[in-house]
């Protein structure tokens, strides 16, 4: 089946840059610094994880990357607007599946008549094919990220933002959704930039791990992932790797203080 996405194409440089990029917020005693100096580039059809420990700023910097908020220093360019999918489904519980899907579809400025056809492709895609009538409270955890997702990819963006949209998830079905998000991105072409605080989720997925000290976040260390998809949780080189990582997330975590 042909998909709605196309892959980006070869000249595009980066799906996403950011250039010395820092971010500070008001606080109590006065302007806090959560990102400092964060310079990083996204390549098209690239999968890359953003780790680190909670509160240093990888949700800030995703934010950032869709445009949502402003760096308070340097600068962002991404290879048109990219989708953004966040932890909670933030699904239309009075829409079916397919009338949410379809929302981001008419948003976009697509046909009203082509668009029941290109939902029904993306339900197929996020193989739930048949469930274009289904309510949300119809749907498992697990069904509902796959409409979330597959409202992201209507907006046919080429970089694809995910917030850690596994972490409310059972295991088993995290591992599924792994598998199905793997295939995706190999089927399309899309460039995703996927945040989580969970180190094998990180390398289970991503050909480049990139880790965030905190208290300001900064990037500590990057790692190429050269383990053939498909991986699973469990493959030694998948422990290996995310061990070696786990013992650099904790120097990080004891240097800056946190618990």
């Amino acid at each position: 089946m042909a998909t709605t996405l196309a892959k980006a194409p070869e000249s595009v440089e980066y799906a996403a840059r950011l250039e010395h990029v820092s971010k500070s917020f008001a606080g109590p005693g006065g302007q806090q610094l959560v990102l400092d100096d964060i310079s990083l580039d996204v390549a098209p059809g690239e999968f890359v994880t953003l780790l680190g420990a909670s509160g240093c700023g990888k949700s800030t910097l995703l934010n950032l990357v869709a445009g949502l908020d402003r760096p308070t220093a340097g600068s962002i360019g991404t290879d048109g607007r990219p989708a953004l999918m966040f932890q909670e489904h933030a699904l239309f519980p009075w829409l079916t599946a397919g009338k949410n899907i379809e929302l981001a579809l008419k948003l976009r400025g697509v046909p009203k008549n082509d668009r029941r056809g290109k939902t029904e492709e993306l339900l197929e895609l996020v193989r739930l094919k048949g469930a274009y009538g289904k309510r949300v409270h119809e749907l498992s955890g697990g069904m509902r990220q796959r409409v979330a997702l597959a409202r992201a990819l209507a907006q046919e963006s080429n970089l694809l933002l995910m917030d850690e949209p596994f972490a409310a998830l059972d295991a088993i079905t995290r591992d599924v959704l792994h598998d199905e998000l793997t295939r995706i991105w190999a089927e399309t072409g899309l460039s995703v930039l996927f945040v989580t605080h969970n180190v094998r989720e990180a390398v289970r997925l991503a050909q480049r791990v990139v880790l965030l000290s905190s208290r300001p976040g900064r990037i500590a260390r990057e790692w190429s992932v050269d383990i053939p998809q498909p991986r699973r949780i469990e493959d030694a080189p998948v422990a290996e790797l995310s061990l070696e990582i786990t013992d650099v997330l904790r120097g990080e975590i004891r240097r800056h203080g946190q618990h």
